[in-house]
């Protein structure tokens, strides 16, 4: 068609088209799945605060017995059941880090002790801010290596119970049902009973049924995708069964495998703590926070100090993991998000 000289051809279509295609692919950066939950989990100040308090606390496990001259199990009398005393903080009297206990008394200038010790030290004159972050330093440790082995076992068997399905499906779930009807306490008192109470048996004992919820997620989000047209389109390439599984169908199950690892790490903290509180966990001189917590609560109306500080510490453990799975949980699922 032409018109006061004008004349639209096909190529005025295709440089316009191309100018359209070219716009939109600049002003839209490239998106993932990945990138999505990131961006979503930076909107979620609690998930936000969660994180930083977890890697706080990992430095502080990590650095915290490093930061001061002494042991986690030096003693000496001489400076025993000390308040803690911080510098510049020591002037401000409602925070209690002076080194005054509850009688009012400055047991720093009673004993002639010229060093502070930020979270005071027990009765045995060791400094607890040491072995506070020594014991978390453990107690992660554990928790870490318990959830790892409740991943690796959770998702093996979870898979190969969903994926094959039929017989081998139902006589692995019966016996998932057989662990899940005896508590979990019990289990893991009894193996402790017997075996010698240890940074090992205490993990065996956790990993036992622990394993068992990891497992029936991972089976249910299998069998919801191995029906999928990916999977059957890679049957019929010729994919093994182990290239499926472990190639096709866990990897889009990392959402959820990540949210369950994240609150299991919590619990066994918790279980952990428990243990050694009831004097079934680890022995001294071994320090985790259920042991300091034990060590503390005998002395818990004169010296408040010696459990105060692992019990502040073990409920932040606690709440900043939840809150980190909480928010985790909303951003690799965006549908479970009320």
């Amino acid at each position: 068609m032409k018109g006061n000289d004008f004349e639209l051809t096909n190529d005025l279509f295709e440089e316009a088209e191309q100018e359209f295609r070219e716009e939109k692919t600049s002003s839209i950066p490239a998106s993932s799945y990945w990138g999505d939950s990131w961006r979503r989990l930076r909107k979620n100040k609690g998930a936000v605060a969660g994180l930083i308090l977890v890697a706080a606390i990992i430095l502080l496990a990590l650095f915290g017995p490093l930061m001061n001259p002494y042991g986690f199990d030096d003693q000496d009398l001489s400076r025993a059941n000390l308040p803690a005393k911080v510098p510049v903080l020591e002037h401000i009297p409602f925070l209690g880090m002076n080194g005054i206990d509850i009688r009012g008394v400055d047991q720093y200038e009673t004993k002639g002790v010229p060093e502070y010790y930020w979270f005071g030290t027990d009765d045995l004159g060791r400094d607890l801010w040491t072995r506070i972050w020594q014991g978390t330093r453990i107690s992660l440790y554990i928790a870490f290596l318990a959830a790892a082995l409740d991943l690796l076992i959770g998702v093996a068997y979870g898979s190969i119970s969903a994926y094959y399905g039929g017989r081998i499906d139902n006589v692995m779930q019966r016996i998932i049902e057989v662990l899940m009807g005896i508590p979990n306490l019990i289990v893991v008192i009894l193996l402790i009973l017997v075996l010698s109470p240890g940074i090992l048996s205490i993990t065996l004992a956790m990993v036992i049924t622990g394993w068992v919820s990891m497992a029936r997620i991972v089976r249910g989000q299998v069998l919801k995708l191995k029906g999928q047209e990916f999977v059957l389109a890679s049957r019929t390439l010729g994919a093994k069964d182990r290239r499926l599984i472990w190639g096709h169908l866990i990897p889009n199950t990392l959402g959820p495998i990540i949210i369950t690892t994240m609150f299991t790490i919590p619990s066994a903290i918790f279980t952990e703590a428990f243990l050694s509180f009831i004097g079934l966990g680890l022995q001294p001189p071994i320090a985790s926070l259920g042991t300091i917590v034990n060590d503390g609560f005998d002395l818990l109306k004169i010296y408040p100090h010696m459990l105060m500080f692992s019990s502040i510490i073990i409920s932040l453990i606690m709440i900043s993991f939840n809150l980190l799975g909480d928010g985790l949980r909303d951003s690799l699922d965006p549908k479970m998000k009320k």
